[in-house]
């Protein structure tokens, strides 16, 4: 049955409330999904059971959600399906550490009348950690079936806040109507930013005051035994922060510590070593510098799964003088350093695995090719997508390989994987298999040179389950900068508004930029990324909080190259 969309902005939607509701944009697969409760067989695939084993063909054979069999000679039920992959390649499914898939930040309290911002409540300066990731989570975001289309099946899920977030969990990236939960309180969200304008305001206040919550925490323990075991010993004060934090300082649950840099890698070992904890250090960005120090800590690593940005260097000019051919050498080695620090890892011997925090789903494959060729093996990035986070998550006995009692968790793609060619054809998470459409590979921009050009006028259109809503996308380039403006429906009431662009970049085919709407007393950034080919654009607006949306947009006039 044919769909009618009224014509509604999307943003207008937002300031009128009508995506408030999370069930409005529970967004399937774009060609669809098909539900597998029976048993059934992929045959005669390549298939690569563990990172290091060298693809075999071979059958896997699933039941209800199981993997129950991997070879090429094992015996198949009468009542298998059975569903030919001779040209696909079979990965174990990718497990993504410290995401925030699908989760949504919650309302800032309000403060008190008799607020003191020296001594805040723990809840005001962000220290939360009775929060669980689980209330903020909606298994029905585009962004959970973005990063499923990325090959993604597990995620280890943290909560949105300030240093102490609260307890991760760790979800199966599934059918929307189940519950997907595979563990909850499975590690403590910490980090060093502080809380505006009160205690702790600072990395070092922070440090100050964690130490002080796990210090008391210890303390209310000990006074706990005391009063349960004695008479005459005053009642201790159980606080929800306390109580929450009971589990870490027990070594029950590890500290998820985000730390960007070296500095703040340097800051979490050192409080692990004085305070005792277990450790997991997250979204690592530069830590070429203190390899030596993580290796000696044992802690354990999730690095992010994104690369700098190659703006500048592509910005380069030819004709310049020796001072800034030094300096555009500087550039070159800061970038090349950074790209090539995972395969440093792996060369110290640390085990790693991935958060896709910071990164956009559609580019985390290039993403890890590129890391491929600054010197990371590709055995190492397969393990840091599939066996180190099960290793590290503790799902190890269900997740992070292709073997007889797991989760049938798989990828398929159309070539070995860190191919530039490979693409995902299909995602099976929990006994469900997601197709995704296969793409040729676009060349140029139909202006019969190849050549690649994101200036001028653009129409527009978005789509979404409660409507679409259009307008213009005009570019202008100057030098090797870009500047430009964009249309939409008034979300205000009657009419269009516009807004400036910003950090509009154009890699090979790909352009990207944000833009923001002030409305109803709200203030939406808006960000948008797609792919040109033959005179369109073919993307998505995301919004944050509230996910992405199919755009299209075709450049008018027809572009063609300036002569």
């Amino acid at each position: 049955m044919k769909k009618t969309f009224l014509k509604a902005s999307v943003l207008g939607l937002l300031i009128t409330g009508l995506i408030s509701v999370q069930s409005l944009f529970a967004q399937s697969d774009p060609t669809g999904k098909k539900p597998v409760t029976s048993t059934y067989a992929i045959t005669n695939a390549t298939v690569f059971t563990v990172p290091g084993s060298p693809g075999t063909k071979a059958t896997v054979l699933i039941k209800d959600g199981v993997i129950t069999g991997v070879g090429s000679k094992i015996s198949l039920p009468k009542e298998a399906k059975i569903i030919s992959a001779d040209s696909l390649y079979i990965y174990p499914g990718f497990i993504d550490g410290a995401s925030q898939a699908g989760i949504t930040k919650p309302e800032d309290p309000k403060r008190p009348e008799n607020f003191v911002s020296s001594n805040p409540p723990d809840e005001i300066a962000g220290i939360t950690p009775w929060r669980s990731a689980d209330d903020q989570y909606s298994g029905s975001s585009s962004q959970v079936n973005d990063f499923r289309k990325a090959g993604f099946t597990i995620a280890q899920i943290v909560p949105e806040g300030g240093m102490i977030a609260g307890k991760a969990s760790i979800v199966v990236l599934g059918d929307e109507k189940s519950t997907n939960i595979l563990k909850n309180n499975t590690a403590l969200a910490a980090n060093f930013r502080g809380a505006r304008g009160m205690y702790p305001a600072t990395a070092v206040g922070v440090m100050a005051k964690f130490r002080d919550v796990y210090k008391n925490t210890e303390l209310t323990q000990q006074r706990s035994v005391q009063f349960t075991s004695n008479t005459g010993v005053v009642r201790p004060e159980l606080t929800p922060t306390y109580s929450a934090m009971a589990d870490v300082v027990n070594g029950q649950v590890p500290v998820l510590f985000t730390a960007e840099n070296d500095l703040e890698v340097r800051r979490a070992i050192s409080l692990q070593k004085e305070l005792g904890f277990k450790l997991i250090l997250t979204g690592l960005e530069e830590y070429d510098a203190v390899l030596d120090l993580i290796k000696s800590s044992g802690a354990k690593v999730l690095i992010q799964l994104a690369i700098p940005n190659d703006k500048a260097i592509k910005a380069q000019k030819e004709d310049v003088d020796e001072a800034t051919k030094a300096q555009y050498a500087r550039v070159k080695e800061a970038y090349d350093q950074a790209l090539a620090q995972a395969g440093k890892l792996e060369k110290a011997g640390i085990p790693f695995a991935f958060t896709t925090v910071g990164e956009k789903a559609g580019e985390i494959l290039p993403a890890l090719r590129k890391m491929v060729e600054a010197g990371l093996s590709e055995n190492a990035a397969l393990a840091a997508l599939t066996s180190n986070p099960a290793s590290i998550l503790g799902i190890s006995k269900i997740a992070g390989t292709i073997e007889s009692g797991k989760i049938a968790n798989m990828v398929l793609t159309t070539g070995p994987l860190f191919s530039e060619d490979a693409q995902i054809k299909h995602v099976i998470v929990d006994g469900l298999i997601y197709d995704y459409e296969i793409k040729e590979k676009k060349k140029g921009n139909g202006n019969g040179n190849g050549e690649v050009k994101a200036e001028g006028t653009w129409e527009y259109v978005s789509e979404t389950p409660a409507g679409s809503s259009g307008g213009t996308i005009t570019i202008n380039k100057s030098g090797s900068s870009y500047n430009g403006t964009i249309t939409y429906d008034n979300p205000g009431g009657s009419g269009s508004a516009s807004s400036p662009l910003k950090d509009i970049s154009l890699s090979g085919n790909n352009l990207s930029f944000s833009f923001d709407v002030a409305a109803g007393g709200m203030s939406l950034n808006v960000k948008v990324s797609g792919e040109i080919a033959n005179g369109t654009l073919e993307g998505s607006m995301s919004i944050a909080e509230y996910g992405s949306f199919t755009l299209t947009a075709t450049q008018s006039p027809t572009f063609t190259a300036n002569k």
